[in-house]
């Protein structure tokens, strides 16, 4: 009989311990930080849309509840969705005044793949405990080389980098700093060979190896762009294609829409080819007509009308806001500076937004106020024009682009990704509370430093950076996105 005894209480025991891990809101009700009540809670992972209640501690999310839930603060989302931050793969923009606009447009991760940084570990200490939100980069292969070959460059090259070819001894050096960076916990290799156009197909081939060999992604600017043949975007494709292939690389390719232009279809077409047959391949696209790069850079090099299919009415002055003339664009060009390109037929950005693995990524920066509007309008001008007005796609599919499919690009060589990009007890609590119908981007090509609206919450790691649809002043929450460093 105490046998017996013994045994329904070992067995009361353990259910109360499954209890518990199953409904950890039963097990630490009313000790929580930050309650998020009655908003709908969406995870394009678990598939969740109803409306639940969050219980956040410290920084992170301990409970899922049903039942409502009680804390030192809470935010009553009711009629909004609660969903996780938004993570932006490729955001030049890493200073305060962008990090500002990102959090205003519900992004909670800002990450530098494609230009990247160098040296990495400078990089990362330059932003430690400065950050609105969370920030990363990859070790840069434009940068290093800019450094290697004496480029005057400032963010990108604009003569030897451009027009000299490196030296074996170079490209050695070029190795060794990319290695560098790698060791530093850079989150893999940055490409922009378009950039650095005498870079050989075999150094390129040689770094993709040594990214298998790390167990790294190659975020790729590919080598060319439009569709002119020879030197096409799918010619490009096809190079970084076989460079998987034959190195058993993974491969990001960055900007598809701006880079294949017309061609964009067919690309896609050749990625999804590649991933049916086992290639780790991925891409994105930003939601807008319009390209931004400097005028001074290898694209815009003799043919670039042909190349990209403008004149010279299509590109925009990013300083002045003027069209320009072939007198404006010989003057910009010798001054140096920053263009925005009209570009990309508006059926090309649809056709990338509705695509189900075409990640959503900003490309942007705003610099004193100045620049394009992806860099502050990027995902709520999805949420709002695509998604609700133009029902180009489902909220939870645009979700899913914006944030469970970045955190999945990285995770297996970031492991800290795992707990981003979801909504589920243990991950971290980088959390966007929107209003769907009233979410909409501000920003224009004339006027781009406007902030998002319709987003009136957004935390980082726990803290509130964005309240009642103002920023929070005062709090530097965001953390190192990194790989181990290498002692």
């Amino acid at each position: 009989m105490i046998m017996m005894k013994r045994q329904v209480l070992l067995v009361a025991f353990v259910l109360i311990v499954i209890s518990a891990l199953s409904f950890p809101a039963l097990a630490q009700r009313g000790d929580y930080d930050i309650v998020i009540a009655n908003g709908r809670v969406m995870d394009p992972e678990s598939k969740l849309a109803a409306i639940r209640h969050l219980g956040i501690r410290g920084k992170s999310i301990v409970a899922i509840s049903a039942s409502p839930l009680k804390g030192k603060r809470t935010i009553d989302a009711k009629g909004m969705v609660v969903t996780a931050g938004f993570i932006d793969l490729h955001s030049h923009g890493q200073t305060d005044e962008n990090y500002r606009y990102k959090a205003m447009d519900g992004v909670t991760t800002a990450l530098e793949l494609e230009v990247g940084a160098s040296p990495v570990a400078q990089w990362y200490a330059e932003r430690e405990g400065k950050s609105v939100i969370n920030f990363g980069a990859t070790v840069g292969h434009v940068p290093v080389k800019m450094k290697v070959l004496g480029d005057t460059g400032d963010f990108l090259p604009r003569d030897n980098a451009v027009t000299r070819r490196a030296t074996t001894e170079q490209i050695q050096q070029v190795a060794e700093l990319i290695k560098r960076g790698l060791d530093e916990g850079a989150l893999g290799i940055g490409f922009g060979i378009n950039y650095v156009p005498t870079t050989t197909r075999k150094e390129i081939f040689d770094l993709f190896r040594l990214a298998t060999e790390r167990k790294v992604v190659n975020f790729v600017h590919m080598r060319y762009a439009g569709g002119v043949e020879p030197g096409s975007a799918i010619e490009a494709l096809q190079e970084v294609l076989a460079d998987t292939v034959a190195s058993g690389a993974s491969l990001h390719v960055v900007h598809l829409t701006s880079t294949c232009l017309r061609n964009t279809p067919t690309c896609l077409q050749m990625i999804e080819g590649a991933r049916g047959r086992g290639l780790d391949v991925s891409t994105e696209a930003y939601p807008y007509t319009a390209t931004q790069t400097n005028l001074d850079s290898a694209i815009y090099d003799e043919g670039w009308q042909e190349r990209l299919g403008m004149t010279y009415k299509d590109l925009q002055w990013v300083a002045t806001g003027e069209r320009l003339t072939p007198e404006t664009f010989a003057k910009y060009r010798k001054q140096g500076g920053s263009v925005i390109g009209h570009s990309i037929p508006e059926e090309i950005s649809k056709l990338a937004v509705s695509n189900q693995q075409v990640i959503v990524a900003s490309d942007g920066m705003i610099y004193q106020g100045k620049g394009h509007p992806r860099g502050a309008g990027t995902f709520a001008r999805v949420l709002g024009y695509y998604v609700r007005e133009q029902k180009t796609i489902g909220l939870m599919e645009a979700l899913r682009k914006m944030s469970l499919l970045p955190a999945q690009r990285l995770e297996a060589s970031v492991p800290m990704m795992r707990n981003k990009g979801r909504i589920k007890v243990g991950a971290d609590a980088d959390i966007v509370v929107l209003d769907p119908a009233r979410v909409v981007d501000k920003a224009t090509f004339e006027n781009p430093a406007q902030y998002s609206e319709g987003i009136p919450y957004v935390l980082v790691n726990g803290v509130a950076v964005v309240q009642d649809g103002k920023l929070v002043e005062g709090i530097k929450p965001g953390s190192a996105i990194r790989r181990p460093v290498k002692k």
